[in-house]
């Protein structure tokens, strides 16, 4: 596998900055979370600054993945809207645009994967109702990322509509399209299955990008890793033992203040692992 950081543990850099740091640490794989300041999918620029940015990567060794978290691009005011369950077509149109635009950086860049989530409920309506808006809104994507050699990589969060893997099983299977995946971030396994290494064991065909950190079974709280009490050692050797080969990158996005020292304690806790 592929040891890499998430750009969003580096908010107080440039995106080039953060990739030379990322790179110059020695790094194997980036996760560009698009953003006001990283590959603007609204800046008309992007594109081009998109396939340079591909190019530098390639040259650089480093395997990208397209992330879709950015908290407030959508709207200034709420987080993380509007998302495939709104109950506005109009809003959930602008999701889906957003992704478009995601996929479309995605195929500049070369990368082969585009994370994203379900987010969650903004009222009470029954479940079976917000399955059919997330599955029509996924369908549509996974078919236009495979026209674009791309794959949805979802990934189940806790406190979201789709919050651990029997519910991404769910959706998967009322998608029905090849090209929706998994990411597994097993901070989040950690919460909500029996275990991070049993879900990785279960799930290995589905797995196409991993998100690593610290994690307290009890508490939602991304941590350095070695803090908490997930089991990150046998995180690393249950990815190995089902031969995953893609990117595992570190999801620290509260951790922007010490990008560089929490990039170098990360390489300091996996090296020992044999990583990268």
């Amino acid at each position: 596998m592929r040891l890499g950081y998430n750009t969003n543990g580096f908010t107080s850099h440039r995106l080039r900055d953060a990739l030379a740091v990322i790179a110059g640490l020695g790094f194997r794989s980036v996760a560009i979370t698009l953003d006001a300041g990283a590959l603007d999918p609204y800046d008309g620029s992007t594109a081009g600054e998109a396939s340079a940015i591909g190019a530098w990567l390639a040259e650089h060794d480093l395997v990208p993945v397209v992330e879709t978290g950015a908290r407030f691009l959508l709207d200034p005011w709420r987080r993380h809207w509007p998302t495939l369950l709104s109950p506005r077509r109009k809003d959930r149109e602008r999701r889906i645009d957003f992704l478009r635009r995601a996929i479309n950086i995605a195929a500049a860049l070369g990368a082969e994967v585009v994370s994203l989530w379900s987010g969650t409920a903004e009222a009470e309506e029954p479940a079976e109702l917000l399955d059919e808006r997330l599955a029509e809104g996924l369908r549509t994507l996974a078919r236009e990322a495979a026209e674009h050699g791309v794959l949805l990589g979802f990934e189940p969060e806790p406190g979201m509509h789709i919050a651990d893997l029997a519910g991404f099983r769910r959706i998967r299977d009322r998608v029905g399209e090849p090209g929706l995946r998994l990411t597994l971030d097993v901070g989040h396994a950690h919460m909500t299955e029996e275990s991070a290494p049993a879900a990785i064991r279960r799930c290995a065909l589905e797995i196409v990008n991993v998100h690593l950190e610290g994690m307290r079974r009890d508490r939602h709280e991304h941590l350095l890793p070695g803090d908490g009490d997930l089991d990150l050692a046998a995180v690393v050797s249950a990815l190995r033992e089902v031969g995953y080969q893609g990117p595992a990158n570190l999801e620290l996005s509260r951790h922007g203040h010490m990008a560089v020292e929490a990039a170098r304690r990360a390489l300091a806790f996996f090296r020992p692992l044999g990583l990268p």
